[in-house]
């Protein structure tokens, strides 16, 4: 699909990155600390390259926690601060680890090599969530298997949801080449 006249190559992806970044304040307004940051992170490493991948995510985190402690009141103690960073930077870990996975299994079915992807990011988001909880001290009580298998349903409907409007995105030509880093990754490994 050629690009629209009215909409320039250049600004595809920022209008793109925008519009998630936007979708995930929906996110966070409605399941506050449940927002999907593992569905973003999983979608993102399998739909853009490295370095857009980890701004979107960052952008999403950023807006979960302005949201958070602009309109949700979260508390600015330097506990939830702390929890607010944490949060960040295991997002951006889940990121990389989606990436790998799909690189890994980019030679299987997109749908088992997608949702690998999916799999590892939201287990290490989970799991490094859960270790600094114990490490913290601050009480495991969150990851009773109710809970974990509720935030696992979100995500899990949020990141079919993502990859249907990228499909989308790209269908309209607003998003650019589908999987990109790992498509050319799989070509010169």
């Amino acid at each position: 699909m050629l690009p629209s006249p009215a909409l320039p190559i250049g600004w595809r992806r920022p209008l793109w990155i925008a519009l998630l970044v936007a979708a995930s304040v929906a996110f966070t307004l409605g399941f506050a600390c449940a927002a999907p940051l593992a569905a973003f992170a999983g979608v993102a490493a399998l739909t853009m390259p490295r370095q857009q991948a980890l701004l979107l995510v960052g952008l999403v985190w950023f807006a979960n926690q302005a949201v958070g402690f602009g309109v949700l009141h979260y508390p600015w103690t330097a506990d939830t601060l702390a929890w607010g960073a944490g949060l960040g930077a295991v997002a951006l870990l889940a990121t990389l680890t989606a990436e790998w996975g799909a690189k890994r299994s980019s030679g299987l079915h997109p749908i088992l090599s997608s949702t690998l992807a999916f799999l590892l990011a939201f287990a290490i988001y989970e799991g490094l969530l859960f270790a600094a909880s114990l490490i913290s001290q601050s009480g495991v009580e969150d990851y009773a298997p109710a809970i974990v298998g509720r935030i696992f349903a979100i995500n899990a409907a949020a990141f079919i949801g993502l990859l249907a409007v990228n499909r989308l995105g790209a269908s309209i030509g607003l998003v650019i080449e589908p999987r990109p880093q790992i498509a050319a990754d799989a070509q010169r490994g």
